[in-house]
């Protein structure tokens, strides 16, 4: 699994700051009561130097979470996408992960956070494929948990905050000490919902299927770039609810996120996926969304934010 490699600078409240003293009291409350907003962003070297992929786009995701749990975030979205690009240069990174993450700080002695200050950083650090380059290249080997995901109106799943990935360690986890390489969960209605931190997408007979956004999974931003590239190259993509057993009758099975990119998966529990190995369609799109990430195609979306180009427009 990724360690985390040090960089240099964190961005912290509107300064840089040395990483060793981004810091918070032991007794803040998004220490005790899991009350942290953030977002897993990437930044990838392309020929035009670093370019982080949808940043306003995650950042207003976040700016999003923040407002659901009534967190009041002292900066602008333009501001923090100046901040994520300058950070990324004063590091002098070529590609990187980029989290920013918005905190509770310490005050309150007890669940309401209304006493706590909010406080914003920035860190971003170098990481390779998720599930390692074996699974991005030949697929990774899942199963499916025993641990079922939120249900409707209990923890908002459209905020990507920290709490909610409990339960996405315990699905992890449960994967890992079983010999999986990731987990697909199910909703509490028994129908698919997500992986631990990856939506899921099912090929059958040629149309791309995912599961809806109905209230149990979060509504990823690689995913969106997906469906958006798949219906570019002609094809037919269908939000609708998904069995558990289609993953053992799919063609194809791959899943979509910041930190797993495009990742195919081979086998179900133990039940092959189609040809075992990866599909014609998830190679496309594999493909498709490298090149562009990658600066070696189009950018017809306006997805990248070229760090150089935005400093330049900052001074």
């Amino acid at each position: 699994m990724a360690k985390l490699q040090a960089t240099e600078w964190i961005w912290r409240d509107g300064e840089f700051i040395a990483w060793q003293d981004a810091n918070v009291h032991v007794l803040s409350h998004s220490m005790q009561f899991g009350s942290s907003v953030f977002e897993g962003i990437r930044c990838y070297a392309t020929p035009r130097g670093p370019a982080i992929f949808r940043l306003e786009d995650h950042l207003q995701r976040m700016m999003n979470s923040c407002k659901i749990y009534r967190m009041e975030v002292p900066y602008s979205v333009d501001e923090l996408v100046a901040a994520s690009c300058e950070l990324v240069e004063k590091n002098g990174l070529d590609s990187c992960y980029v989290r920013p993450m918005v905190l509770r700080g310490y005050g309150a002695a007890g669940m309401v956070p209304f006493d706590s200050p909010v406080e914003v950083f920035i860190p971003c650090w170098p990481w390779g494929s998720y599930l390692g380059d074996h699974a991005m290249e030949n697929g990774a080997d899942a199963c499916v948990s025993t641990w079922n995901r939120m249900a409707p109106n209990t923890t908002p799943s459209m905020a990507k905050v920290a709490g909610n990935y409990l339960g996405g360690q315990l699905i992890k986890m449960e994967a890992l000490v079983n010999g999986y390489d990731e987990a697909i969960a199910l909703g509490p209605d028994g129908m698919i919902s997500e992986g631990s931190g990856q939506n899921v997408f099912v090929v059958q007979k040629g149309v791309v299927l995912t599961t809806p956004t109905n209230g149990t999974l979060l509504p990823g931003i690689t995913r969106d770039s997906i469906i958006t590239l798949a219906r570019d190259a002609g094809m037919d993509v269908r939000e609708q609810p998904l069995q558990r057993e289609m993953l053992y009758t799919a063609d194809e099975i791959f899943l979509t996120g910041t930190a797993s990119e495009v990742t195919p998966v081979r086998s179900v529990d133990k039940i092959k996926v189609g040809i075992g190995r990866t599909g014609e369609v998830t190679k496309l799109l594999q493909r498709t969304f490298m090149d562009l990430v990658q600066g070696r195609s189009e950018d017809r979306h306006n997805w990248l934010c070229h760090v150089r180009a935005e400093r330049a427009a900052a001074k």
